[in-house]
């Protein structure tokens, strides 16, 4: 009862203090000098390039403002001076719709005050005012199209929306959306899932349905989710349905991708952030965030460096072990960018990421067994290091703009389970994933004011994945067999537009890829363990993935869009109970159709829909063989259906309610249930056909709703106030009796706020208000141990925080 009474007393302090504290602030662009170097060009160019460069998105109502001519503009200045020159220039002006949203539109001429008319008893005629054309906005893509002239579902999230309270990695992103889903292992564990295209819920040598891009280039491959800190970046892009033609594989569901903020050339400048974080009947957490930009050589040469350091204190007891709190999780890690400007509209960028988890203990509990507690007799620990390193050239020989960029990435996984039986000494399953990549993307492409163009593009990735494998007993050690994979894939692709009429646009595109497919078992005891096919295997694929679409601009500067495109993945070697074996390459087609009404961040209403259609077609899915043991097999075809709908109102001045609603309807079929590998009871085969449904992971429907508040204090002093409301309804860990345990229908809720100036702010925030309990995902060790799992959400947590600027 104290302690009850003690977390309660600690929830209403929680709660109390942040509604007292609720705020926040975002330094607005017209106080943050930038060395600005803009080519002449037209008002497009210019304002493209400003918009990476500042953070800021701009709409032009005037397309023949979009396309006039205008001088080069250099000098230090604020982005919304640069803008404010180039509007001048072009004949137009500014006018602020937020912080980071501004319109230019055609200058206002003052008119001499005529003669005031004689008295007209004659009732005034009402005026019908003219539809303006679509607003356009500047977002970052391989084309550089604005959002206006995209056909399929986008979605972009600020960075200082992601950094409100503190560094947060995926986890931050999932919460802000529905499209998202993903497994909760643990941080640089899990698998992310977009629009109901998941595979399992294991990490295994199948790819990753989701790309991940930092920039232009791949995170990984077939790793799970690297969890990088979200932090001093310009804003991340979600593209959601396959991207097959400009991403290629890998991207089936959609992909993720973090725009960095840039280097500034003229200014010593930087910022540091850091918080302290109380978890109810748990332990106490910290959060550090610095980022420093030194100019070498100014207007010329210079450097930008990121830090973090986190520390999310543990709420998982261990009695057996006699410890609490076990699961605390450590992650530090740091990126660094050196941009050289080479010659006039070109550039290069040196960029190197790394980051370090290390996780004390599993985050499951038992779902029997008493609140936040697992009874095992083993620690669960496990690592992950992560490092890429980037080259990027990028320039223009006239009109067509050109870009070039190659990397390296290695990650190393470490991850141990529970494998004790009863009546057996204490066990250990360990797997390591050992991932080298290679990869180079070129293009070069032409976007027009009113959104025709072309791109055409060459990429290769090499990767080699190992997956190593033992039991480890005190004092003991039994490898089995695991598997390496090596992909080395050559691509051309490219993508056209043309504007039919002043109303429709018609994409198409396509992407011929040619991969080079080879595996190898790693530590297989061929004389006592017998290997299917070969121990060694290489085969050749070529793959077609075409796409099209149709943007038809509406009036009243709505849109609609009809979108098909496809994905694929590459096949490669598994292990299954002992056997090496081989699997074959999916692929999705998926048709969408949507609606779009206005921008939640500029208007003071905004509408999307979107219903999409995919086709699933030899899926590969990651499962536990009969030893309890993670593999990878074709299981048959599947189809997915999603409808999605999100908006946004102002209803009062600062004030703005945000929803958005996800609903996914799947299922795997044409598969012979004696074919397929999953645990079942014998003669139980009905059983398991019956469970393929729905595909694992994917609530049925995932809905969200928050509100904000923002406003100028009279000492010069901003307050933001951000909370939100999310359900994640029920879903299935995965396929067969064995995974058939039900996961989600729960809420989880925030409230976060700043308040302060732009050199200097507090924030407070509140997670998980309710303290509510939920299982976010079914499984903790895939060995089946006699008791069922569950992942509780994290419980109630309260931060404050301190963040400065110079």
């Amino acid at each position: 009862m104290g302690a009850g009474r003690q977390s309660v007393t600690f929830g209403a302090a929680a709660v109390a203090t942040g509604l007292t504290l609720a705020m926040t602030v975002a330094a607005p662009a017209e106080a943050q000098s930038l060395s600005i170097d803009l080519r002449a060009g037209s008002v497009r160019d210019q304002v493209t390039t400003l918009g990476r460069l500042g953070g800021i998105s701009v709409v032009v109502t005037d397309p023949g403002l979009w396309s006039k001519p205008v001088p080069r503009l250099r000098g230090r200045m604020s982005a919304v001076v640069a803008l404010r020159l180039i509007a001048a220039r072009c004949g137009g002006e500014v006018e602020a719709i937020d912080n980071l949203l501004y319109r230019i539109v055609p200058r206002r001429t003052p008119r001499p005050r005529p003669t005031p008319p004689r008295p007209n008893p004659q009732p005034e005629a009402a005026k019908t005012p003219e539809a303006p054309p679509p607003d356009i906005i500047v977002i970052g893509s391989k084309r550089d199209l604005p959002f206006g002239q995209t056909a399929g579902q986008v979605i972009r999230v600020s960075g200082q929306d992601l950094e409100l309270g503190g560094a947060g990695g995926t986890g931050r992103l999932t919460s802000r959306l529905t499209t998202i889903a993903s497994t909760s292992l643990g941080a640089g564990r899990n698998k992310l899932f977009i629009r109901g295209i998941a595979d399992s819920s294991f990490s295994g040598p199948s790819q990753a349905t989701v790309g991940q891009y930092f920039g232009d280039l791949r995170l990984g491959y077939n790793a799970p989710d690297p969890d990088l800190r979200l932090a001093d970046l310009a804003a991340v892009e979600v593209l959601a349905g396959p991207q097959g033609t400009l991403y290629g594989a890998g991207s089936m569901g959609g992909l993720i991708r973090l725009v960095p903020n840039p280097v500034e050339l003229d200014r010593t400048g930087g910022s540091v952030a850091i918080g302290a974080s109380a978890t109810a009947h748990g332990a106490p957490g910290f959060d550090t965030q610095a980022v420093l930009n030194l100019p070498v050589v100014t207007d010329r040469l210079g450097i930008r460096l990121v830090a973090t350091a986190v520390e999310d204190g543990g709420y998982i007891d261990k009695p057996l072990l006699g410890r609490r709190n076990v699961n605390t999780t450590r992650i530090a890690g740091g990126r660094g960018t050196l941009h050289l400007n080479i010659a006039d509209g070109w550039s290069a960028e040196l960029i190197g990421i790394a980051q370090r988890i290390r996780g004390a203990d599993s985050q499951y509990a038992d779902r029997d067994g008493p609140f936040l507690t697992r009874r095992t007799r083993v620690v669960e620990g496990f690592g992950n290091d992560f490092g890429q390193g980037q080259f990027v050239l990028d320039g223009r020989i006239g009109d067509i703009r050109l870009r070039s960029s190659t990397g390296l990435t290695a990650l190393d996984l470490t991850e141990r389970y529970d494998a004790t039986t009863p009546n057996d000494p204490a066990t250990l399953f360990v797997q390591t994933n050992r991932t080298r990549m290679i990869a180079n993307e070129t293009r070069a492409w032409v976007t027009h004011a009113n959104g025709s163009g072309w791109l055409l593009g060459l990429s290769y990735t090499g990767n080699r994945t190992r997956l190593l494998r033992s039991f480890v007993l005190p004092g003991q050690r039994y490898p089995l067999p695991g598997v390496s994979n090596h992909l080395h894939e050559l691509t051309a692709y490219g993508e056209a537009s043309v504007r039919l009429t002043p109303a429709i646009l018609l994409t198409s595109g396509a992407r011929v890829s040619r991969s080079v497919l080879s595996g190898a078992a790693e530590d297989a005891r061929v004389q006592d363990v017998p290997i299917v096919s070969a121990t060694v295997a290489t085969r050749h694929e070529w793959s077609v993935l075409p796409s099209a679409s149709l943007l038809v601009d509406l009036r009243g500067g709505a849109s609609a869009f009809l979108r098909y495109q496809q994905g694929f993945r590459p096949g490669g070697l598994a292990v299954d109970d002992d056997y090496v074996r081989q699997f074959d390459s999916d692929r999705v087609s998926t048709i969408e159709a949507g609606y779009r009404f206005g921008r939640a961040a500029r208007d003071p209403f905004a509408l999307t829909l979107t219903t999409a259609h995919t086709d699933w077609r030899n899926i590969q899915a990651d499962f536990l063989d009969s030893g309890n043991l993670p593999s990878t097999a074709n299981i048959g075809n599947g189809d997915v259906w999603t409808v999605e709908a999100s908006g946004a109102i102002r209803i009062a001045k600062g004030w703005r309610m945000e929803g958005a609603v996800s609903l996914n309807d799947s299922s795997v079929n044409e598969g012979d249930p004696n074919d397929l590998p999953l645990q079942g009871a014998p003669g139980d085969q009905g059983g398991v056909s019956a469970r393929l449904r729905p595909i694992p992971n994917i609530a049925d429907i995932t809905a969200r709703i928050g509100m904000s508040y923002e406003a100028a204090l009279g000492d010069r002093s901003r307050l933001k106030v951000d909370g939100w409301v999310r359900y994640i309804g029920l879903s299935r860990l995965g396929l067969g009796p064995v995974l058939g345990d039900e996961q989600g229908n729960y809420a989880d809720s925030a409230v976060t706020a700043r308040i302060g100036r732009d050199r200097f702010g507090v924030t407070v925030g509140v997670s998980n208000i309710l303290d509510a309990r939920g299982n976010r995902f079914a499984m903790g060790t895939p060995f089946v141990t006699g008791k069922e799992q569950i992942t509780p959400i994290r419980p109630r947590t309260f931060r404050v925080g301190l963040d400065t600027a110079f």
